[in-house]
């Protein structure tokens, strides 16, 4: 854990080391960090770093997202930028007395950068491209409920490794993407080069959309191909499509451009790393931060 913490520590240095002018005076005005990013974030995927509350309808869970990404360096002509990625995503339980204990989460750091171009006399209807290359590491833990009064974990049957068992990956995420007021389709590819467990493809792989509506209503899709665990075999084999559907409303009517609310439809595999082998359905309903 402590050499993939430095590594990943390492790049960040380098990259403000490569970003900021050579002196002292003229450095504290080369980083200008921002939350402003030049790739927006991406609406219906539910990887991307964000603040959202999302209740389970129909079921006593609901998802905690904590996480932003910010941009510490962007260029006089945006067109590029280098920043930071953090995110936790949590499945916390629904009980009584409005206590929510926490089932498993997730936690992810990173570098990324942005390249990003203007489009003009083209026969596409975009007029911006810009990529997104990502460098992160992502581990996952179960917190409450897994364990009895003694200590002793419960159903470990119900993993293919075992219960306890260590979920860690380090991975590079390449996002291009075409848009326009209004409108943007997206492709992405994620290479996995160390992971724990062992044995699972190392690429997945990312399409989207996001369309602006009316009254600042928009609709997006998120779709993945993401390996599936055979739990004969023990390892991946094959890919199994997993859907994010999301509609959604800014609230920009009353003055919060940044914040929205939507309803997910997710059908797939699970985003959370302790059941990474388990495809799951469900619809949520709540707010999302785009900070």
């Amino acid at each position: 854990m402590n050499k993939r913490f430095s590594i990943v520590t390492a790049a960040l240095l380098a990259t403000v080391g490569i970003t900021a002018p050579a002196n002292t005076a003229k450095a504290e005005s080369g980083l200008h960090p921002t939350l402003d990013t030049l790739f927006e974030p991406l609406l219906a995927d539910p990887m991307e770093p964000r603040i959202a509350v999302m209740p389970k309808l129909g079921k006593k869970q609901l998802q905690l997202d904590i996480g932003t990404s910010a941009d510490l360096y962007q260029n006089e002509k945006k067109t590029f930028a280098a920043g930071i990625d953090f995110a936790t995503w949590s499945l916390l339980n629904r009980t009584s007395n409005f206590k929510f204990p926490v089932d498993s989460i997730d936690y992810l750091f990173g570098v990324n950068a942005t390249f990003r171009r203007q489009l003009t006399d083209t026969l596409i209807p975009f007029d911006e491209a810009a990529v997104r290359v990502r460098w992160s590491h992502i581990s996952a833990h179960f917190e409450d409920g897994h364990t009895d009064d003694a200590g002793e974990w419960l159903h470990p049957e119900e993993s293919p490794f075992g219960i306890p068992f260590t979920y860690s990956r380090e991975f590079i995420n390449v996002t291009a993407s075409l848009s326009s007021p209004g409108r943007r389709i997206y492709l992405g590819y994620q290479y996995m080069y160390h992971t724990i467990p062992d044995e699972i493809s190392a690429s997945s792989f990312q399409a989207g959309a996001e369309i602006g509506l009316p009254y600042d209503a928009y609709l997006a899709a998120d779709f993945k191909l993401l390996p599936v665990w055979q739990w004969d075999e023990g390892k991946t084999d094959g890919y199994r499509g997993t859907w994010n559907l999301q509609a959604g409303m800014r609230l920009s009517s009353i003055g919060l451009d940044n914040v929205r609310v939507a309803a997910n439809y997710f059908s797939g595999m699970s985003r959370h790393g302790m059941y990474f082998y388990k495809p799951e359905s469900y619809t949520t309903l709540g707010m999302i931060v785009d900070l």
